[in-house]
């Protein structure tokens, strides 16, 4: 007999704690470093450009990911799982966005990119992207499990990532 097709929101697991996201994201997080000596170097007055507009992202992305990590305290973990017998952050940065720590990587990984020039780690900044999109909707499912007020959370705080963006 066939195993029920999974729902929409009923990713994989990938592991007991959900340890293939993470070594998924590690590995991501590293092309997108390496990517740095595939980059062209801006030159000129473009380089200037590249340099603050690069860091002014390195900086907003470090922001949210500090923001996400001390609003989180005990309950950060990098695994989709959430750590057990923790509440449900609602309030500080976590009242405007759900994933902080993600968007904070991707403005990093994106800043990253701009300032080294490199293509190959815009398009990696894409895909993981769309990495942590999956990977969110797998931690949500779970939070769903664990916190019944969660559908009421994720209808008041839409972003997903970004504050005002996504």
């Amino acid at each position: 007999m066939s195993s029920p097709e999974p729902t929409r929101t009923e990713l994989p697991q990938l592991g007991r704690r959900g340890g293939g996201w993470v070594v998924a994201q590690f590995v991501l997080l590293l092309a997108i470093a390496a990517s740095a000596l595939l980059g062209l170097g801006p030159r000129g007055a473009l380089a200037w450009v590249a340099y603050l507009a690069g860091g002014a992202l390195l900086g907003l992305g470090i922001a949210l990911l500090v923001a996400g990590g001390a609003g989180l305290g005990s309950a950060l973990t990098a695994f989709p799982e959430p750590r057990s017998g923790e509440a449900l952050r609602t309030t500080g940065i976590y009242g405007r966005v759900r994933h902080p720590i993600y968007g904070g990587v991707i403005l990093v990984a994106l800043g990253w990119s701009v300032v080294f020039a490199t293509p190959v780690g815009l398009a990696l900044t894409l895909v993981l992207a769309l990495f942590f999109e999956l990977k969110s909707r797998r931690e949500e499912h779970l939070l769903e499990q664990i916190h019944p007020d969660y559908p009421e959370y994720r209808r008041r705080t839409r972003r997903r990532f970004i504050p005002h963006l996504w």
